[in-house]
């Protein structure tokens, strides 16, 4: 893990140009249909894989996909949606009183402001900030495990711990690629720029990384 990037403004303007050009319009791979499903979903994502997620909201989204809904579905329906991810019960929980708060509090509508959202059982900044790029356009970076690794690993945004990083990706990132970035980094850590093995041989911005040595091709490793 590095801790000062070598990396100049030029090479980060070129690193997200390829991003750009390889996906203009990435997604994340959380399924929904409303900014509240949205929120739910993200909020169920926590320390569980997004496939997992959509198999379970795929049921739930069917029968609940209103704050109202959620909230007349009561608890112990609810985790039976839940189940299948890790933390079901506090999860189950925070997905109800949440939705209940947005209905007290915000007339069943999700706020577009940060403050609001993380004063939302079981919001937390991470969370906000998928809500309010996602949902809302706005240029945020919700740092999760792979940004956290792809931005230290490669020197983009080295950081101790997500809060540091987030603020230096948005210092760092050019402002033309700064809603996008979120996705971007997130997939590139998800598929090549791997915990374990990062896929070197893959990485269409391997040239500007620090990391070093790079992997090289399975074919050529004993």
């Amino acid at each position: 893990m590095v801790t000062r990037s070598k990396l100049k403004r030029a090479e980060i303007e070129e690193v997200f140009a390829r991003f750009a050009k390889a996906s203009p319009e990435p997604l994340g791979e959380l399924d929904f249909t409303t900014t509240f499903t949205l929120l739910v979903a993200v909020v169920l994502s926590a320390q569980t894989t997004d496939q997992a997620v959509n198999l379970a909201t795929k049921q739930l989204f069917a029968v609940a996909d209103t704050p109202e809904k959620m909230v007349a579905l009561g608890e112990e329906k609810l985790m039976d949606y839940t189940k299948p991810l890790g933390f079901f019960r506090s999860k189950a929980r925070n997905v109800l009183t949440l939705s209940q708060a947005l209905i007290e509090r915000h007339g069943g509508n999700v706020p577009p402001s940060r403050e609001a959202l993380e004063a939302l059982p079981g919001v937390g900044r991470k969370t906000a900030n998928v809500v309010l790029n996602v949902a809302f356009g706005e240029e945020a970076m919700a740092v999760d495990t792979h940004i956290f690794r792809v931005s230290n690993r490669t020197g983009l945004a080295p950081g101790k711990n997500p809060l540091e990083v987030e603020e230096k990706l948005m210092k760092r990132v050019p402002p033309p690629y700064r809603v996008d970035a979120h996705h971007w980094l997130i997939l590139h850590g998800r598929y090549v720029c791997v915990a374990r093995l990062p896929k070197c041989w893959q990485c269409a911005v391997a040239r500007w990384c620090d990391y070093e040595p790079k992997t090289p091709p399975p074919a050529v490793r004993t």
